[in-house]
């Protein structure tokens, strides 16, 4: 539609929304001794990736970037288990004596960086390490709609959490006059 504004992006991390942590290990994948993993990265991890959970995000209206520490690794090692395309990766800046300071204050590292990648547009941020403290944060210095989504690390992104991101970035699109 001309003249549109951009659809929101979807800021996702991959370590405890994608990769739950709270499970017994005989619950994940197993593979054989010596083998790789999907993508033919040795890293046990991936193994605790739900494939099927891939199609999810890849259904919402939304531009997926990715917002982890895997940086590159996650289209290398973490899209391929999801079939997902390669996606944006957020670069983070080297810390700062302002990232001290936010840390002191209880500010995520990630918080400052993602509000800038978004510049004013409406963004969902996927992460288990979200608090009101950067909720406070980015409802005072960004301009646009926002939605911190804080996943529980034990069991990674479940159905509620979709319905949650799916009602509020469809709301947004409708808001905004599209997808």
């Amino acid at each position: 539609m001309p003249g549109s504004p951009p659809r929101p992006l979807l800021f996702l991390d991959v370590d405890g929304p994608l990769i739950p942590f709270g499970a017994a290990s005989s619950a994940y994948r197993t593979y054989e001794h010596g083998s790789t993993y999907e993508g033919g990265h040795p890293n046990p991890l991936l193994a605790r990736i739900d494939p099927e959970l891939g199609r999810r995000p890849a259904a919402l209206p939304c531009e997926l970037i990715w917002a982890t520490t895997w940086m590159d690794d996650a289209n290398a090692c973490v899209a391929p288990v999801l079939s997902l395309p390669e996606l944006p990766v957020v670069a983070w800046p080297e810390p700062s004596a302002v990232d001290e300071q936010d840390e002191r204050r209880g500010l995520h590292w990630k918080t400052r960086t993602l509000v800038g990648r978004a510049a004013g547009r409406a963004f969902a941020w996927v992460d288990d390490e979200i608090t009101d403290t950067d909720r406070a944060w980015v409802a005072e210095h960004h301009r646009g709609a926002a939605l911190l989504l804080r996943v529980d690390p034990r069991r990674g992104l479940t159905e509620g959490d979709f319905v949650a991101l799916e009602g509020w970035l469809r709301g947004e699109a409708d808001w905004r006059g599209g997808q």
